[in-house]
């Protein structure tokens, strides 16, 4: 079935297009023109906006916000987002990166959405033209959501504070079998003030480590000292089974990846 395309200059009059049935926002097209080629016939038209700002990526001191259209490549070539550049090097192989968009990762179901878990671990903020909100409220409510995403915005990380991992069983562009992101504060004497960490493919979307975040605080980050928290990293988890790993085997080797992560 042919797809219509049509393209408007504005957010504002793509997000009216969008009212019609069957129509769906296109960023990079890796999931919606997917799930046409694979047979979903609910998608009829697709809808996309050429405004400047999606695909602008502006860092202000520590203040960075990124266009819902820019690329994956985008950011791993940033010269300002060197933190984030494995992170969306996680994204696919070349060809997806110079596609797939920070928009679309929102949406991406688990075992996609890595560059989300980035994002989630950076409390980051989602706008859309509706307006702001946090990224764990946009992406509880993603499903039902119809807003189009005009650009994420977080403040940058000090240095050494951010983590990324992603374990796959295919080098370098694999599916997921779990991904991890932490933002670690510590204390002068070494100890964790405070830690955001997010876990990709440990539900159906990204979602917070919140039981470790609380035995991790206020203590070293050394292998004795970080038991508790890898003990309590399954808490409220509800893993995916995919044909690359099962839910077993995820819950099986989280606190081993996440010791790794928080003692590299």
């Amino acid at each position: 079935m042919a797809l219509a395309l049509q393209t408007y200059a504005t957010v504002k009059d793509a997000n009216a297009a969008l009212k019609a049935a069957g129509t769906r926002y296109l960023g990079g097209g890796t999931l919606v023109v997917r799930a046409a080629n694979e047979g979903d016939v609910s998608v009829s038209g697709l809808i996309r906006s050429t405004e400047p700002s999606l695909s602008t990526i502006a860092v202000a001191g520590d203040k960075v916000r990124i266009g819902a259209s820019v690329t994956m490549a985008a950011i791993a070539h940033h010269p300002d987002l060197d933190a984030l550049a494995k992170a969306a090097r996680a994204v696919g192989g070349p060809a997806i990166r110079n596609m797939a968009t920070v928009g679309g990762n929102l949406f991406a179901p688990a075992p996609y959405g890595d560059f989300a878990v980035a994002l989630l671990a950076l409390d980051a903020t989602i706008s859309t033209d509706d307006g702001d909100t946090p990224i764990e409220t946009f992406l509880a409510n993603r499903d039902g959501s119809r807003a189009i995403v005009t650009s994420v915005s977080f403040t940058l990380p000090k240095a050494d504070s951010f983590r990324f991992l992603k374990v796959s069983r295919v080098k370098p562009k694999g599916v997921s079998v779990l991904s991890i992101a932490s933002v670690l504060e510590r204390s002068p004497d070494g100890t964790v003030s405070s830690a955001r960490i997010a876990l990709g493919c440990m539900a159906d979307r990204p979602m917070r480590a919140i039981a470790a975040e609380k035995a991790l605080t206020g203590r070293s980050l050394t292998k004795d000292s970080i038991a508790p928290a890898l003990a309590a990293a399954r808490d409220g988890t509800s893993p995916i089974t995919d044909p690359i790993a099962s839910a077993w085997y995820r819950n099986e080797v989280l606190p081993v990846h996440l010791g790794r992560l928080l003692l590299a």
